[in-house]
């Protein structure tokens, strides 16, 4: 069970984090063509958090339905 809520703190944290680049990404997006060439590196970093995001989640279920 520690693995567990270790797990969803952590699922915590990077969510937001996922969540600022997600923001990020939409600034940037508004403030175009200014800044274009951060495209690239802001995109990345939102993949980047959200592949992670996305990685916890599956690990998370998985360890649900071994422990319930």
């Amino acid at each position: 069970m520690a693995d567990i809520e270790a797990l969803r703190a952590q699922m915590k944290k990077l969510s937001a984090r996922a969540v600022k680049a997600k923001m990020d990404l939409h600034d940037l997006s508004e403030d175009l063509p200014l800044g274009w060439g951060s495209i690239p590196d802001v995109a990345a970093r939102a993949h980047e958090a959200y592949a992670q995001l996305e990685a916890l989640r599956s690990e998370l279920r998985v360890l649900e339905e071994k422990g319930g």
